[in-house]
């Protein structure tokens, strides 16, 4: 009884008061409901040595053995992970713990160089030696004691293979599943590392975006995303699709979690320049810039997207209530020049993906080093283009170069148009962020068809560089909406903040049920 109240005591869910369906995130090696844990409530447990990294590292890997047989979204666990538990538990039985993530296990989707895993960006054609070395972010997750406990599945090349691709396929991993609903999809290309979190295969998993994959995978599988500034995380090791654009973030079932993660995760790298340009004022830990009131008296635009999905409209009405009845101002806004910016943002990717995919695949000399190398794998491979093709390789293998003129004239119309959206929107309404829906439902998961997306938000941060978070707003039927807070540069803290404060008012996240179709 003594375990239980303490257990009680520190916040987290009993077993015995779990509800009906929900039971399946329920842990009875640890006594609590996993799903809801947070990592301060695993700290405190730790330290008072009711619970230990090994036997929480040991659980993860147990429900991944049992859960991810539906799920499918880990494609290797780290044999080491058990002994850099191990050390963990040493470190903190000596004085010595490195901080909050300390003991904590983290996924890795599968872009991210990982020193003795191997890292495949989903391709067959990675399935090589390992990377020698850890990427920078990586490095400092480490740094802070994390349990680097395996490596996601994610949509091959980060979904930058095909017009007409599959989001959660890769030749390497197959079909990841979205949990709440077994054959709808996980969205985007962090597919694995949203869909793991919200089975509860780890507490925190990281993913990158170029334009959505950070956001849609949380909001699509339930959880919260943070996109940040570009330059806050390091991308040295993270297989790209363009450095104007790509960056990693944490991926995680409440802000709480997210906002520590990024406090490991942010830091200056000399080996990628954008991080050298982010200001001195950038805090080092989000959690204490989280205020729990902080939408009392914040101005907020809502960017409804009305008309494309009667629930999502639903959804955000209900959301825009809310807002107001936590104090704060709420400004119909509508962004301009999005029409002119998709125009222009493909494009300027392709030539992108073309110069710096080839960069990267020079530190994996067993690998097909140039963008037609990969293509002449992937005919010759019986699995690579067994669901949907390479147009977006074919279009790279010809790109122009990025000295082009009309390269040029695209990047500079995407990210000057893209900033200005959101600035002049701010500026014009004296805002503190910008709130959009993050998705429509996830949509049946068919390589015919493939992906349906009708409703998306996240373009006008990803092409600034400009942070998102996206929190559960609600759900249609059984699928989970996401609701984005965007915020200027360098917001990253003010936008964790505002949606820590939303989360914390409206926990409407519940645990998925693993149902085979809607």
């Amino acid at each position: 009884m003594r375990v239980q109240r303490l257990i009680a005591v520190l916040g987290l869910t009993l077993l015995t008061t779990v509800v009906p369906g929900e039971v399946a995130s329920a842990s009875p090696a640890l006594g609590f409901d996993l799903d809801r844990a947070t990592i301060p409530q695993l700290q405190r447990l730790m330290d008072r040595g009711l619970l230990s990294s090994v036997r929480l590292t040991q659980t993860y890997l147990d429900r991944i053995k049992t859960v991810d047989v539906k799920v499918n979204a880990v494609l290797r666990v780290d044999d080491t992970a058990l002994a850099q538990a191990k050390a963990s538990d040493q470190r903190r039985r000596s004085g010595h713990s490195r901080g909050p993530l300390d003991g904590i296990p983290v996924l890795l989707k599968d872009n991210i160089d990982t020193r003795g895993l191997i890292t495949t960006a989903g391709s067959r054609a990675l399935l090589g030696s390992p990377p020698s070395a850890d990427a920078t972010l990586v490095a400092r997750l480490r740094q802070a004691g994390a349990v680097v406990l395996g490596k996601a599945n994610l949509s091959e090349w980060a979904n930058f293979r095909s017009t007409h691709s599959t989001s959660g396929w890769s030749g390497v991993g197959g079909q990841t599943n979205n949990p709440y609903v077994l054959d709808r999809n996980p969205c985007g290309s962090s597919s694995g590392s949203g869909a793991a979190i919200a089975a509860s295969l780890a507490q925190v998993a990281i993913g990158t975006e170029t334009d959505g994959s950070i956001v849609c995978p949380s909001a699509a599988n339930g959880i919260v995303g943070h996109k940040p500034s570009l330059g806050l995380v390091s991308r040295t090791g993270v297989v790209p699709i363009s450095l104007e654009q790509d960056t990693a973030g944490p991926m995680a079932r409440n802000v709480e979690d997210v906002a520590i993660t990024l406090s490991v995760l942010q830091g200056r790298d000399r080996s990628d320049k954008a991080t050298l340009a982010y200001p001195s004022t950038q805090p080092t830990d989000y959690v204490s810039a989280i205020r729990p009131d902080a939408l009392r008296g914040a101005r907020i635009g809502v960017w409804r997207n009305a008309g494309v999905d009667k629930d999502v409209d639903r959804i955000v009405e209900r959301t825009v209530s809310r807002l107001r009845a936590q104090g704060a101002t709420v400004v119909e806004v509508d962004l301009p020049y999005q029409a002119d910016i998709a125009e222009v943002e493909f494009p300027a990717l392709i030539t992108e993906i073309a110069r710096d995919l080839p960069v990267y695949l020079r530190h994996r000399p067993r690998a097909p080093q140039t963008i037609q190398a990969l293509i002449d794998f992937n005919r010759r491979d019986p699995v690579e283009l067994s669901k949907f093709g390479q147009e977006l390789f074919e279009q790279a293998a010809t790109a122009p170069g990025p000295d082009d003129p009309t390269y040029r004239q695209q990047r500079q119309t995407t990210t000057t148009l893209a900033r200005r959206s959101i600035d002049e929107t701010l500026a014009a309404h004296r805002l503190d962020a910008i709130v959009a829906p993050t998705n429509s439902p996830a949509w049946p998961t068919d390589y015919t068809a493939g992906d349906a997306y009708i409703l998306g938000t996240s373009t006008p941060a990803a092409a600034s560089g400009y942070p998102s978070t996206t929190v559960p707003a609600g759900y249609v039927g059984h699928l989970p909406i996401g609701l984005s807070f965007i915020g200027p540069q360098w917001s990253d803290a003010k936008i964790l903040s505002l949606a820590a404060s939303f989360e914390k008012t409206y926990p409407i996240r519940h645990a998925p049920r693993y149902l085979p179709t809607a």
